[in-house]
């Protein structure tokens, strides 16, 4: 069983958009994820940093309660029954 923020990634990734720029190096993006955009010299490149944009991305998110886009089913923004909310 996979990690719902394992899925989320993942998910997030599928939906990863790629252009190859006039110079020939690629640029990627996630439509919805603001912000998250990478560059790399190939395509696979590109998808590594894409793919380390979004965990930095999604982990500055949840750790300064940023609304999350619902990716793939996924709701980061939902707190597990068993876990309280600290007031802040």
């Amino acid at each position: 069983m996979k990690l719902p923020l394992t899925e989320y990634i993942e998910h997030a990734m599928d939906q990863g958009v790629y252009d190859k720029l006039p110079e020939g190096t690629f640029v990627g993006r996630i439509p919805g994820c603001l912000g998250v955009i990478a560059f790399g010299e190939t395509l696979p490149a590109c998808e590594k940093e894409l793919r380390s944009a979004l965990e930095d991305w999604l982990l500055v998110g949840l750790k300064l309660g940023h609304e999350l886009p619902v990716i793939g089913g996924i709701d980061l923004n939902t707190v597990p029954e068993n876990e309280s909310v600290e007031a802040s």
